[in-house]
């Protein structure tokens, strides 16, 4: 059979790796031409080829040449050897992310990072070719830090789910809202700000990532709550959640109780946001658990 026209044009570069006597899969397209001979594709093959290379180069990290496509709000669109790909816009290094567009038509190297032939998935990087000496330094920085090492960092970035801090050595790692405060925080913004200087302790390392904590580098305030709110001791705080069975009520950062339903009588009304003055009934501090009662102005029958 003969290869030619269009479907030797979609698989020359293909062919240049092929010499005689070299055996291809290969479709047959035409059984037989005007001039008697049948006309094959190679495209099976070479895509075949293509996902194999694909897959060694995952392994072995060599950048691949990708001639970007289009771009889109997530990423780029590649075309690496004549398998269509994406390179997220995570994985655009730090030149590259400023103008995507630029990157349209032009070839350059990247790094495959996702190989998944049956999903026809194809996933590389960029950056990790642009920015290699970069990542490189980021990631001897990240394993010369200890998880429970505290720092005083630098808030780069605030989110809603958290904020980045810059510790010294230059690394950047996440804390997450829920590891902002001890106390009940709504929104990061509530907390930090862009440039506060604050302090932090590493709680965690995973995929090259490092997570921060602020109120893990404070102490815990239930580690002096059993010695600070015995049965019986008046105190005041503010309504934080109001719930079918009860109130919960802030006495400080971290700290909370609640006042049961039944402990409060029909025609008192709490909100969010009020101040109440309470008596602690029982204290569970292993569990972090504190029972309030109501300290009521005027008191009906029944109620303490």
């Amino acid at each position: 059979g003969i290869v030619t026209g269009k479907a030797f044009a979609e698989a020359k570069d293909y062919i240049k790796t092929l010499k005689a006597g070299d055996g291809v899969w290969a479709s047959v397209i035409v059984a037989e031409s005007r001039e008697g001979n049948v006309v094959l594709s190679l495209r099976q093959a070479m895509y075949s080829s293509s996902w194999e290379n694909l897959e060694k180069a995952k392994e072995t990290k060599e950048p691949v040449a990708v001639v970007a496509r289009g771009v889109n709000p997530s990423g780029v669109t590649i075309e690496v050897e004549s398998l269509g790909g994406f390179i997220p816009a995570t994985q655009l290094g730090k030149e590259a992310s400023k103008n995507p567009q630029s990157l349209i038509g032009k070839y350059f190297k990247a790094v495959v990072i996702e190989v998944d032939r049956a999903q026809n998935k194809l996933v590389l990087s960029e950056k990790e070719v642009s920015d290699a000496k970069d990542i490189r330094e980021a990631k001897e920085a990240l394993a010369k830090i200890k998880e429970g090492a505290v720092f005083d960092g630098v808030v780069t970035t605030v989110a809603n789910f958290g904020c980045f801090v810059k510790i010294p050595s230059g690394v950047e790692g996440l804390v997450h809202i829920s590891e902002l405060s001890w106390g009940r925080v709504e929104r990061t913004t509530d907390v930090v700000a862009k440039g506060d200087k604050v302090k932090v302790k590493v709680i965690g390392k995973h995929d090259g990532k490092l997570a921060l904590s602020m109120k893990q580098a404070k102490e815990d305030p239930w580690t002096l709550a059993v010695g600070k709110y015995k049965k019986d001791v008046k105190v005041t705080g503010k309504v934080v959640r109001v719930s079918g069975f009860g109130v919960f009520v802030e006495l400080e950062p971290g700290i909370e109780g609640l006042i049961h339903v039944t402990g409060i009588p029909p025609a008192t009304k709490l909100s969010e946001g009020s101040q109440v003055k309470c008596y602690v009934q029982d204290i569970d501090s292993k569990n972090k658990r504190l029972s309030l009662g109501l300290v009521l102005s005027v008191k009906p029958i029944g109620y303490k």
